[in-house]
């Protein structure tokens, strides 16, 4: 069973490698010792030669000219926009936690690093997507906006500035 598989294996990849060369090579035929057939390029005593009549091709029955196989230009008119939080939502978090989310269009490609400023400052360092959690977040009015960089550092995109109100539970109590 095992000596079949084999042959069966070695027959269908010799079939294959020999339709490449089919017009130039010959092809020998004889059994070994065990009596397995061997299929060779190379004439062994008592081999024959199989006589090939045309080269075996395959033919695609799939017709690919329909299809746009030219590379795609990405468009580099970069779009950012602020999706989480809503302009002038309360965000009410005891911890000061906002999470901060963006939309870029038309497509984020390998390169670009996205900057988030909070109140005009740089929010940590820049990174390479565009989901941001602001920790320890005063109490009060704040303004976020962010920036796409090129690979060469070059601000390619901003997004319009939304302010959030955060809302923290205060310890003082009023007189």
């Amino acid at each position: 069973m095992i000596y079949t598989a084999r042959f069966c294996l070695f027959f269908l990849l010799l079939t294959q490698a020999f339709s490449v060369f089919a017009s130039t090579a010959k092809i020998y035929v004889w059994r070994n010792e065990q009596g397995v057939l061997v299929f060779s390029d190379s004439p062994q005593p008592g081999a024959e030669e199989v006589d090939i009549k045309e080269p075996n091709t395959v033919k695609s029955s799939i017709d690919t000219s329909i299809l746009d196989i030219k590379p795609q230009a990405i468009d580099n008119n970069y779009q950012v926009e602020i999706i989480q939080p809503k302009n002038n939502a309360t965000v009410r978090d005891n911890t000061g936690s906002v999470y901060v989310s963006g939309r870029i269009k038309p497509i984020f490609k390998r390169g670009l690093k996205i900057q988030l400023y909070l109140d005009d400052q740089p929010y940590e360092k820049p990174q390479t997507h565009s989901m941001f959690v602001l920790r320890n977040v005063d109490r009060g009015e704040h303004q976020i906006k962010m920036s796409i960089f090129d690979d060469k550092g070059k601000v390619i995109a901003t997004s319009s500035p939304v302010t959030f109100y955060m809302h923290r539970v205060s310890v003082n109590k009023a007189n």
